[in-house]
C-alpha cells in the first residue's frame, strides 16, 4: 500500500513538494487542520519563512498536536525552514522565534547569506542509495552542532568549512536545500523519506 504523506500548506513550496510525493510513489495530502495530522503516514514541512510558518501553525492551532505526533514516531521531513522548524536551538534566528524542538541539532538561519547569495550545489547523496543532486540552497541554513543520535548525511563546503546539510535522527530528516526544486533527479530524497524513514 502506498504511503500517504502530508504536505504542511499554511505557507511556502508546498505545491511542488506535492508533485515529488507523487513521482516518488506515495500519496500527497494537504495538511491545514488538526484533522489533517491522522490520516498521513508521515508529514513534510516545505520551505518559506520559518517565524512565519511557526506562528499559522499556532494560529491554526497545529502547533502542539504536531509536535505530540512527532515524539510519539509520526515521519517528518525539514526542508529549509522546515528544518529550521525542526531544530532543538536556531542560532541568528527571529526574536522570540518558536520552534518545534524535535530534533537534537543547532543550526543556524540563513547561513550561507541573504536571497541574493543563493547557490547551487552538487551533492554526493549514495549515503542514502541516490544519484548525485544538483541542490538549491535560498537564504539557506545549515546544521551547526548535533547531538550523538543524529546522522549526517550529506555536507557542503563554505568559507568556513564543510556544514552538514542533510541529516536524519530516527523517524526525523532535515534538509538545508531544496529537493523538490531540482527535478525529477532530486526525488531521490523524497523516495529516500517514503522507502526508509516513513517504512
Amino acid at each position: 500500500m502506498k504511503k500517504r504523506i502530508g504536505v504542511l500548506a499554511l505557507q511556502g513550496d508546498f505545491r511542488e513538494h506535492c508533485r515529488a510525493i507523487a513521482q516518488s510513489g506515495g500519496v500527497e495530502t494537504l495538511v491545514r487542520r488538526p484533522d489533517d495530522l491522522q490520516i498521513i503516514d508521515g508529514l513534510i514541512l516545505p520551505g518559506g519563512e520559518s517565524t512565519t510558518i511557526g506562528k499559522l501553525l499556532r494560529i491554526f492551532n497545529l502547533f502542539d498536536p504536531l509536535r505530540r505526533l512527532i515524539v510519539e514516531g509520526l515521519p517528518i521531513f525539514g526542508t529549509c525552514a522546515g528544518m529550521i522548524l525542526m531544530a532543538k536551538n536556531v542560532i541568528d534566528g527571529a526574536h522570540n522565534q518558536e520552534t518545534l524542538g524535535t530534533m537534537d541539532v543547532t543550526v543556524r538561519r540563513n547561513a550561507f547569506g541573504r536571497q541574493v547569495d543563493s547557490f547551487e550545489s552538487e551533492l554526493d547523496l549514495s549515503t542514502i542509495g541516490a544519484s548525485a543532486l544538483n541542490a538549491v540552497f535560498i537564504r539557506a541554513p545549515w546544521i551547526e552542532e548535533y547531538g550523538a543520535g543524529v546522522e549526517v548525511l550529506a555536507s557542503v563546503g563554505s568559507n568556513s568549512g564543510s556544514h552538514p546539510v542533510l541529516a536524519r535522527q530516527r523517524r526525523q530528516l532535515v534538509a538545508s536545500f531544496h529537493p523538490e526544486m531540482a527535478g525529477d533527479e532530486s526525488f531521490g530524497v523524497h523516495k529516500y523519506f517514503i522507502r526508509e524513514v516513513a517504512s
